[in-house]
């Protein structure tokens, strides 16, 4: 018997189970909010011991494959994999890689006009309401904590015409971007107010001429005003001296992620 190249890994009985669990729910089609067999069963079915089958369901519950839960009606229910896991794969991934606020914005220039020319057939009223009501909480106001809601709301406004693309592909690397603004993204402490104050400004008026083309069912006119938003975003990204800050993601902050970390700036 040949001995495992030194770049395979050698899977552990946990780690099996977890592939032949993924098997036979692929096999079986199996949809979110299915429901696995009981453990006792699971055991049974694949000969392995108690131990070692909540080893594999764990691990499956870890990749947001399933969600366990105790008591008499308890067990293992498969789960759509969430955007915030995927996301939190990437960016430990991303921990180790060099890139900065450049690099995301050159596939951003490159993804998100056409996500927004494909979202615009797709936009309802509701869609349209909104867009309106994320625009009116952009509007630029005094202070810290108003500036950090009026970025969470520049990139609200963006994941909103991500949920209208019908391309999920597309979708989902856009999203992935967005969640990486509201998190890496980190402004110098030694900018004016007044720069923060501009950004706040020109996305205001970017997403009102985006928003009036929507309307207006206008997709090509939708990726030029799209793509020329991006480049000024990326400028005044510049001016507050934006750079990317690497940081393991945490469980506890996967629902608690702020939009776009710009500490306060020095009085004037």
């Amino acid at each position: 018997m040949q001995p495992a190249h030194p770049s395979q890994r050698v899977l552990k009985r946990g780690d099996l189970v977890v592939e032949q669990i993924k098997r036979w729910i692929t096999e079986r089609n199996l949809r979110p909010g299915a429901r696995l067999p009981k453990e006792v069963e699971l055991q049974a079915h694949f000969g392995v011991s108690r131990g070692t089958m909540r080893e594999a369901l764990k691990a499956l519950e870890v990749q947001g494959l399933i969600r366990l839960s105790t008591g008499p009606g308890g067990g293992a229910t498969i789960e759509a994999v969430s955007l915030d896991r995927t996301f939190q794969f990437l960016q430990n991934y991303l921990f180790f890689q060099d890139i900065d606020v450049h690099d995301i914005y050159a596939v951003r220039r490159l993804l998100e006009p056409a996500l927004a020319a494909a979202a615009v057939p797709h936009l309802g009223e509701e869609h349209f309401q909104a867009l309106e009501r994320s625009i009116a909480c952009c509007e630029p106001m005094a202070g810290t904590a108003e500036a950090l809601r009026q970025r969470t709301e520049d990139l609200h406004f963006h994941d909103i015409l991500a949920e209208a693309c019908p391309n999920a592909f597309l979708r989902f690397h856009c999203r992935l971007i967005n969640a990486l603004l509201q998190t890496l993204v980190v402004g110098s402490v030694h900018v004016s107010e007044a720069a923060y104050q501009a950004l706040g400004c020109a996305a205001v008026v970017h997403h009102r001429k985006i928003l009036a083309a929507a309307r207006k069912q206008d997709a090509a006119r939708v990726a030029r005003l799209m793509l020329a938003h991006i480049a000024d975003t990326e400028q005044h990204l510049e001016a507050v001296q934006a750079e990317l800050r690497s940081k393991l993601l945490l469980d506890s902050e996967m629902k608690l992620r702020p939009a776009m970390i710009l500490p306060a700036p020095p009085a004037p």
